[in-house]
């Protein structure tokens, strides 16, 4: 009964609109308390939670993703594919999902990248027919790449929490990124062809092909120099935030000259208040999971998987039901933190890879980006083209049945997510 009681509390907490880092911080003092344990922890635990190297990356690849968002670069990007790929039927809907992967290869973040593909992508998408409710959905779906494909500010989290390299995670991160791109592309051109609205475009020249790709080159030896770095072992993921942050400000800057002083302070502005929005629910799971240690949560959760459960199919298919069910209710970064620590015990005792595990959980939380009610893509997407949350969520649908398609070949082909890290 403890663990249904520690549960009800938390989504009780939740439900009141309490905010995530201080419902788990606030109740796992409280668990600590009941206990009779010196609060003194509580504030090694502060200490120890962000006294982490690795997570020196998060707030660097934040600024980056937001530099790169205010300097503009998604528009070369998106022009410079749209000009190889246009004049396939749905050309526009496949440029905007290569440029979302091309940014999420720089960014690590899904909304930095809804919102710089989209910015672009929407309005001359609408412009050439492509329905309002598929072009949302798209764009909002093509976001989620940005915490797939490497640098993935969830891959690092989950890597510090496990202990697990972030090299291989982000390699790992490589052949399920590209097979939602390739499912989504696919859609995309069979929509296109039912389609009696949109216009294609027409085939850009040889000359024109080369002025955009020369354009958007430097952004895209962006990504190779971050990427190159990191599985070259030339710098560690950390080190690459802190050279991918500075090489963004000078092409922006100095290269491109579409960064203005003013909008970079904007950019650092709003890379702080979501830093300090991540490290507090950092710092409120490392409380709560702290406590749930404490009260044994974990070793329940496995004594009930051994009981009711014989298999590990069973139990990953109750962890996507239970993930599938948060996702309606939390973003995706307090759903890893909460349920990371809970679940991992489990997971290693059952013998499933841990670097298997952290792909298919970061997939099955970028659905819980474009669910309603609170996934953040949608809410982007929706300020960006002031549409209804509703046309949104019901152009979104198809895509989250894409990835939970991409989920099942994950499942049944671990090799999709295995080959590159232990190939390399």
């Amino acid at each position: 009964m403890t663990l249904v009681y520690i549960a009800m509390a938390l989504l009780g907490l939740l439900f009141i609109g309490v905010p995530v880092g201080f419902a788990l911080a606030g109740l796992g003092a409280a668990l600590i308390a009941l206990k009779g344990l010196p609060m003194a922890m509580l504030s090694q635990n502060l200490y120890g939670s962000l006294d982490n190297f690795v997570l020196l990356s998060v707030p660097l690849f934040l600024l980056m993703s937001n530099i790169l968002l205010k300097g503009g670069v998604g528009r070369d990007l998106f022009d410079a594919v749209q000009k190889w790929v246009g004049h396939w039927p749905g050309g526009l809907g496949v440029a905007a999902l290569i440029s979302c992967g091309l940014f999420s290869a720089i960014s690590g973040s899904s909304v930095a990248t809804a919102a710089t593909v989209g910015t672009v992508a929407i309005p001359e998408m609408t412009r050439r027919g492509y329905g309002k409710g598929f072009t949302l959905g798209l764009l909002a779906a093509g976001g989620t790449l940005g915490i797939l494909i490497p640098p993935s500010i969830p891959l690092i989290v989950y890597g510090v929490i496990t202990e697990e390299s972030i090299g291989k995670l982000f390699l790992a991160g490589v052949g399920p990124g590209l097979l939602l791109v390739l499912l989504f592309g696919i859609y995309t051109v069979i929509h296109a062809r039912f389609s009696k609205t949109q216009q294609r475009i027409p085939k850009a020249s040889a000359s024109e092909r080369r002025v955009a790709t020369l354009r958007a080159l430097p952004t895209v030896g962006l990504a190779m120099l971050i990427l190159g770095g990191i599985y070259s072992g030339a710098f560690t993921p950390t080190e690459a935030s802190a050279v991918g942050a500075a090489a963004s400000f000078v092409l922006t800057m100095f290269f491109l000259r579409t960064l203005t002083w003013r909008t970079f302070y904007e950019a650092v502005r709003h890379s702080t208040s979501t830093t300090i929005v991540l490290f507090l629910i950092v710092v409120g799971a490392k409380i709560f999971g702290k406590a749930i240690t404490i009260y044994q949560v974990p070793g329940m959760i496995s004594d009930l998987v051994d009981l009711h459960l014989s298999s590990v199919d069973g139990f990953m298919v109750i962890v996507t039901i239970i993930l599938l069910i948060l996702g309606l209710f939390l973003e995706s970064l307090s759903m890893l933190l909460i349920m990371v620590p809970v679940l991992f015990p489990t997971v290693m005792a059952l013998g499933v890879d841990p670097i298997w595990f952290g792909i298919f959980f970061v997939i099955l939380i970028e659905v819980a980006l474009i669910t309603p009610p609170v996934g953040l893509n949608l809410f982007v997407i929706q300020a960006i083209s002031s549409t209804s949350l509703g046309v949104i969520s019901r152009g979104v649908f198809p895509f989250i049945l894409l990835m939970m398609l991409s989920v099942l070949l994950v499942y049944f082909f671990p090799q999709i997510v295995m080959w590159l890290p232990f190939a390399w």
